[in-house]
């Protein structure tokens, strides 16, 4: 997931060397932390957060199929 996660933010913004994805193991769930450079955060995000909703939903599907629950989080 984590790969995942971070070949499309490193697709989406300008400054790809700043992308860093981390992976925390919780309870319940696998959270995955998504940081990018402070000018990117918005490309991440997109207009009313649709970017950041697809890419909670590729990442959904694809915890899904390996029957995991994995929760994306864009911190700054």
């Amino acid at each position: 997931m984590v790969k995942l996660v971070e070949t499309i933010a490193k697709s989406l913004v300008d400054d790809p060397d700043a992308v860093e994805v981390k992976e925390v193991e919780g309870k319940q769930a696998v959270v995955i932390e998504l940081r990018v450079a402070p000018n990117d955060m918005g490309k991440v995000i997109g207009k009313q957060g649709r970017i950041a909703k697809a890419l909670r939903t590729v990442v959904k599907a694809a915890a899904t199929k390996a029957n995991k629950k994995v929760v994306v989080e864009i911190v700054q």
